[in-house]
């Protein structure tokens, strides 16, 4: 098999095992935004948490995050850590959505995959996994999200090494699960995308993890030889 065939096997073998994922845990679109950027360089135990305190003092919107003072909202945000910088990403993001879609998101998302993308990239604090992870998980879009547990699970499935570019290694997984582009089916080719990061996720929280615990893992059976001895 080559490289696409063996994702679309992994991609069925993790869906049979843990079946649908229902990604991003949020309550809105903005919520996901936000989560996006709290994620960054930690865990989500720690999100989840910060997300607590905007929800409590009632901030978990994009007319709260625009209101409220940098001050405030650095204390909010505190326990997903690098809370000045998150803070201030957070602030930004909403004034490039008033300055350019009138506040609105759903204004935003309607906008070509591509052009938002190179938006999104221009904002501060905006990578390419944070833009991929607002344009698929709030906006729908068909992009896959390239995280630690995609790079890892490629490298140890010699699907490609773990210093891949971001690029091709989302290029390389979209062209392997994504289906032919078009306006019908752009929804379909993100649903696809979602899950299978989503499972991803799961199957490296389980046994993909810095340390392999290979052991039971729905995809075992797919390591090359040489990683299993």
């Amino acid at each position: 098999m080559n490289r696409h065939s063996h994702i679309r096997s992994y991609y069925r073998a993790l869906t049979r095992a843990y079946g649908p994922q229902r990604w991003w845990p949020a309550r809105t679109r903005f919520e996901v935004v936000v989560g996006a950027f709290l994620t960054q360089n930690t865990a989500w135990t720690n999100v989840e948490l910060a997300l607590r305190n905007l929800r409590r003092t009632r901030v978990l919107s994009l007319e709260g995050i625009r209101r409220v003072p940098q001050t405030e909202l650095e204390l909010l945000v505190r326990p997903a850590g690098h809370f000045r910088q998150k803070a201030r990403r957070l602030k930004a993001f909403v004034e490039f959505l008033d300055a350019n879609y009138g506040g609105s998101l759903g204004k935003m998302f309607r906008q070509p995959t591509v052009a938002l993308r190179a938006q999104l990239l221009e904002l501060n604090g905006v990578g390419p996994e944070t833009a991929d992870a607002i344009l698929l998980y709030a906006g729908k879009h068909p992009v896959f999200v390239v995280d630690a547990y995609a790079r890892r699970l490629a490298d140890r499935h010699g699907i490609a090494p773990f210093a891949t570019k971001y690029e091709d290694l989302r290029r390389l997984f979209e062209d392997s699960l994504g289906v032919p582009e078009a306006n019908a089916r752009r929804l379909r080719s993100a649903a696809v995308f979602n899950q299978a990061h989503a499972l991803i996720v799961q199957v490296g929280k389980e046994h993909c993890r810095k340390q392999a615990c290979c052991g039971g893992c729905p995809l075992e059976r797919y390591l090359p030889q040489e990683a299993e001895e």
